[in-house]
């Protein structure tokens, strides 16, 4: 499930995982105040998702890219059963990586046909 290195839509991926980086790092404040996490948990967690987010959207032209955005897309909600704030900010960071991969399919096979 990935899409060609040269589909456009691969830079709009590359700035959902971006942002959605930013948003697991702020989620390491929520963590520590809101649900009273321990700070070196916190920011564990936190910087785990953070960095999976980003390295899936350094690599993302190549396939293990796609693993990793993946693997991002599924911590990124994980992270709600730390605070459940992240369930929402995590499901829809994951429906707009969807979206925009269906988008990204449909126009590999416009291009294609």
């Amino acid at each position: 499930m990935r899409l060609v290195p040269t589909n456009p839509m691969n830079r709009v991926l590359m700035a959902v995982l971006c942002f959605e980086a930013i948003c697991c790092g702020l989620a390491i404040p929520g963590m520590i105040q809101v649900s009273s996490v321990s700070v070196a948990l916190a920011f564990t967690l936190g910087g785990l998702a953070l960095a999976l987010c980003l390295a899936a959207a350094g690599t993302l032209r190549r396939p293990v890219g796609w693993v990793l955005a993946w693997a991002a897309q599924v911590a990124c909600v994980a992270l709600g059963f730390v605070v459940e704030m992240m369930f929402a900010v995590g499901g829809m960071f994951l429906l707009l990586f969807v979206i925009t991969f269906v988008l990204g399919k449909r126009l590999e096979a416009r291009t294609a046909a």
